[in-house]
C-alpha cells in the first residue's frame, strides 16, 4: 500500500526500439511529483540512461543528460521539477549513499532517478517507482516492469 492509501501495481512495458524507450520515459514523466524516487534496475545496455534523458525531456528540462557513473549524481532543474540523476553502479555500499546526502534529493523537491538502484535497495523509500528493464528478443527491444502508485503508473499507458 502507498503512503497516500493508494495500491500498488505492476505493469509490463515493451519498447520495440529506442524511440520506443525515450516515448515511455516522456509519458512516465508526467505522472512524476516532487519527492517521488524512479529507481532503475537492469544489466549494461537495456536502456537506464536513455530512460532518464526521456524523463529529463518529459520534465521541460533542455541541457543534455549524460550518465553521471564517475561523479555519481547530476542536477538538472529549468523543467516543471528538478531531476537529480544517480548512478551508483560503482558505490561499494549503501554507507556510501550516506556521505552523499541522498536524503535531500530523494525526499526534496525534485524526481530522483537512480540506476543500478538494486544496489541500495536498503535505502529506496518504500512509495519508489521501481523498473526493471531487461532485453526483448528483438536486438533493440526491451521489456519494462514498472511497480508503482496503481493511480499514476495505469495512466503511463496512454499517450
Amino acid at each position: 500500500m502507498e503512503a497516500n492509501g493508494g495500491q500498488r501495481a505492476t505493469r509490463t512495458f515493451l519498447a520495440a526500439d529506442e524511440a520506443a524507450t525515450r516515448n515511455l520515459g516522456r509519458r512516465l514523466a508526467r505522472v512524476l511529483r516532487a519527492g517521488d524516487v524512479v529507481a532503475l534496475a537492469g544489466d549494461l545496455g537495456t536502456g537506464k540512461t536513455t530512460l532518464t534523458k526521456a524523463i529529463a525531456e518529459g520534465l521541460g528540462i533542455r541541457r543534455e543528460v549524460t550518465s553521471p557513473t564517475f561523479t555519481i549524481i547530476k542536477e538538472y532543474d529549468g523543467g516543471r521539477l528538478p531531476l537529480y540523476h544517480f548512478d551508483v553502479y560503482r558505490l561499494t555500499d549503501e554507507a556510501d549513499m550516506e556521505e552523499l546526502g541522498y536524503e535531500e534529493y530523494f525526499y526534496g523537491s525534485g524526481v530522483t532517478v537512480v540506476e543500478w538502484a538494486d544496489k541500495i535497495s536498503g535505502l529506496l523509500p518504500e512509495e519508489s517507482i521501481f523498473l526493471r528493464l531487461s532485453y526483448g528478443s528483438g536486438e533493440f527491444e526491451r521489456n519494462y516492469e514498472v511497480v508503482g502508485p496503481e493511480e499514476r503508473i495505469s495512466r503511463v499507458r496512454g499517450d
